[in-house]
């Protein structure tokens, strides 16, 4: 109640307000200093100043228009045009960052896949050190999606297990298998597994499994179940037995992510709304470069990016 009050008297606007629900409900460190920073405005500070420039190169180009009868009204400046693409860049590597500060918001989502009893299950439990996920030698035990989240050094992991992806008779379990090539679709990271039993009944190979036209995210392989026999050519190697390779698992994990290279605080984008305002106003900003020539659509150009600020 009091922040609706602060947001329809100006004391924050939305962005901040967003901010102060993401503080409230951050769970990790790096959500913390995320939400923080938005709720310091940090983006809405970044945004007036762009519409603060695009109000000077509005106030250039119509004085043109308003005014081109004046003796003291001359042509645009020389910058007018570099201005526009320098304005046109910044707008751009904001709005690049959405990417990254989604998964500093929402989590790094990471989908366990791979054929029947490849150890899914065995190394999402050991991972999430519980008993989470039901472990047995029977192919098809999991047939639901089981998330579970993880603070990694500050960073939220959401780590999915999911069904052995094969051809199957049962229908519950058909349908297992369909939602986990529905939460690998929608993954940031998929961790495809293969124990080096070689008797075990391999699916098509992942590019098969996966549409064209979808993204699609990046693989690293595996090999589990090492403690019997060593996997070759996989990306890294575990064994949930002797525990071998489950750290340092959690530390590439932790790399891929990309937690590691960015400070939260400097990704003030971590919402779709953010972006598609700013993509808005970027390409606005870009077609009046581009009628530079026509003062009238230049004008309204600037003006739509204005708005989209």
């Amino acid at each position: 109640e009091f922040t609706r009050r602060a947001f329809e008297n100006g004391k924050l606007d939305l962005v901040e307000a967003e901010g102060l629900g993401d503080l409230i409900e951050a769970e990790t460190e790096n959500q913390r200093a995320l939400a923080y920073a938005r709720m310091e405005g940090g983006l809405s500070r970044q945004v007036e100043g762009w519409r603060q420039r695009l109000l000077d190169l509005r106030a250039e180009i119509e004085a043109q228009l308003d005014f081109s009868d004046e003796g003291d009204v001359g042509a645009l400046p020389d910058g007018f045009r570099t201005d526009l693409l320098e304005l046109h860049a910044n707008i751009m590597r904001v709005a690049g960052s959405v990417g990254q500060g989604r998964i500093l918001r929402d989590g790094f989502r990471v989908v366990l896949a791979g054929p029947p009893n490849a150890g899914k299950s065995s190394l999402f439990n050991a991972l999430s050190q519980s008993d989470a996920a039901i472990v047995s030698d029977e192919p098809g035990t999991t047939r639901d999606l089981k998330e579970l989240p993880l603070d990694i050094n500050g960073q939220l992991l959401i780590l999915i297990d999911s069904a052995g992806l094969r051809e199957t008779e049962s229908k519950a379990e058909a349908i297992g298998v369909a939602r986990a090539r529905e939460a690998m679709l929608s993954a940031d990271l998929i961790l495809w597994l293969q124990a080096p039993d070689l008797s075990i009944e391999r699916p098509p190979g992942f590019p098969e499994l996966v549409d064209e036209q979808w993204r699609r995210p990046p693989v690293l392989t595996i090999g589990t179940k090492t403690d019997l026999a060593p996997v070759i050519g996989a990306d890294h190697t575990v064994s949930v037995q002797t525990g071998a390779g489950l750290s340092e698992l959690l530390t590439l994990l932790y790399e891929t992510s990309g937690a590691g290279h960015f400070r939260p605080g400097d990704l003030l984008v971590s919402r779709e709304r953010d972006r598609d305002a700013l993509i808005d106003a970027a390409i606005a900003v870009s077609d009046a470069e581009g009628a530079i020539e026509h003062s009238e659509l230049a004008a309204e150009h600037l003006r739509i990016a204005s708005a989209a600020l």
